[in-house]
C-alpha cells in the first residue's frame, strides 16, 4: 500500500481493469447463478430470449469474467511483496549458511543427530519460512484458480509437511538447505512479473531466461545430486534406516518430480522463445481475450505475462504470459 502502489504508479501503472461487461439483468442472473461458461444449447436460448447474436453473448460472458480479475495494479503490488520475501529470505538464508558446516559438507547433517542444537537464528528462518507457505495455502483457494491448480496444492502441501517434519524430528540442517535452494530462482521469476506489469518487455524476457536456467541448475542438478543424495544415502550411511525416513524422502523424491515437470514447461516457453523472439502465451493460464480481435492476436503479441492475468506461484506461483508455473 505505502510502497508497492506508488513505485506502480510512478512507472505509469494505471489502477484500471478489464472492459467491463454491459449491464444486463438476464445474463447476470445465469452468471452468477446458474454457469459462468454457458453451454452451446444454453446460449442459443439465451440468444432467442433476447434477440442477441451467439457470438454477442459469448463476448458478454467473456467481458464478465475478466472484470471480475485483479488489475495490473494489485497484481504488480503482490508480486512486489513476493519479490521483497523471497529476496530477503534467500539472503538471510545464505548469509546464515555460509558459515554453517554442513553448507560445505552435507555429511555434517547427520553428524551427532538428533542431538544438535536449535540456534535462534535457524529458528527464525524455518518459522518464517513455514508461515510463508501456509499463506501460499490458503492464498491459492483465493487467487484465479489456474491449470495447474493440482500441482501447485500438491507442492504447498509437500513443502508445508517437509518444514513441519524435519522441523519435529530436528532434520533443520538439512532442512535449511532444501530452504534456500528453492529460494534461489523464486525472486528472479517474481522479478521477470514487475518487469512485465511495467511493461520493460526485453528486461522480462531476460529475467526470465534467467529463472530458467537457476531453476533448472538447482533443481534438476543441486537439488537431486546434492540433497537427494545426503537424504537417501548419506543417512542411510551415517545414521541407518529410521522409522519416518520413507517419508521423509518420498515428500522430497515428490518435489523432484514436480521440479521436472516445471522445467519441461520452462524448456518449452524458452525454445518458443528463441523462435518467436519472445516468450509466448501461458497454457496454463485461465484469463480469456476479452473480444474475437484478441483472441486470434493474442498468441503472437503478448510477452511473458499477460496483463491482464492474475500475478500469483507458485510454481509459487503464478503468473499468465508463459507456458510456466514458478513455485
Amino acid at each position: 500500500r505505502f510502497i508497492a502502489k506508488p513505485c506502480a504508479i510512478n512507472l505509469g501503472i494505471q489502477d484500471s481493469g478489464p472492459h467491463r461487461a454491459q449491464p444486463n439483468a438476464i445474463l447476470e442472473k445465469v452468471f452468477t447463478s446458474i454457469t459462468k461458461s454457458p453451454d452451446g444449447k444454453r446460449l442459443e436460448g439465451l440468444s432467442k430470449q433476447l434477440d442477441w447474436d451467439v457470438r454477442k453473448i459469448q463476448r458478454w460472458f467473456r467481458h464478465r469474467r475478466n472484470q471480475d480479475k485483479p488489475t495490473t495494479l494489485t497484481k504488480f503490488c503482490e508480486s512486489m511483496w513476493r519479490f521483497t520475501f523471497y529476496l530477503s529470505i534467500f539472503f538471510y538464508g545464505i548469509r546464515f549458511l555460509w558459515t554453517a558446516p554442513w553448507f560445505w559438507d552435507t555429511r555434517q547433517c547427520w553428524y551427532n543427530y538428533p542431538f544438535q542444537p536449535l540456534t535462534s537464528r535457524l529458528y527464525y528462518y524455518y518459522i518464517l519460512e513455514l508461515a510463508f507457505y501456509w499463506s501460499l495455502m490458503f492464498s491459492q483457494f483465493t487467487d484465479i484458480k489456474r491449470k495447474d491448480f493440482l500441482i501447485m496444492f500438491v507442492h504447498h502441501l509437500a513443502t508445508i509437511g517437509l518444514i513441519t517434519f524435519s522441523y519435529m524430528n530436528n532434520m533443520v540442517r538439512v532442512g535449511t538447505l532444501v530452504l534456500c535452494l528453492h529460494d534461489a530462482s523464486d525472486f528472479l521469476l517474481e522479478a521477470a512479473k514487475l518487469a512485465n506489469y511495467a511493461k520493460y518487455q526485453r528486461l522480462c524476457d531476460a529475467f526470465f531466461m534467467l529463472f530458467g536456467v537457476v531453476f533448472i541448475v538447482t533443481r534438476l542438478g543441486i537439488y537431486p545430486f546434492w540433497i537427494l543424495n545426503t537424504t537417501l544415502f548419506e543417512s542411510w550411511e551415517l545414521i541407518g534406516p529410521y522409522p519416518s525416513w520413507w517419508l521423509f524422502n518420498g515428500l522430497l523424491v515428490t518435489l523432484q518430480v514436480l521440479h521436472v515437470i516445471w522445467s519441461y514447461l520452462i524448456v518449452r516457453t524458452a525454445s518458443k522463445a528463441l523462435v518467436r523472439g519472445k516468450v509466448s502465451k501461458d497454457d496454463r493460464s485461465d484469463v480469456e481475450s476479452s473480444s474475437e480481435e484478441e483472441d486470434v492476436t493474442s498468441n503472437s503479441t503478448k510477452g511473458i505475462f499477460s496483463t491482464s492475468s492474475n500475478g500469483s506461484n507458485r510454481l509459487n506461483g503464478h503468473v499468465a504470459g508463459a507456458q510456466w508455473t514458478g513455485e
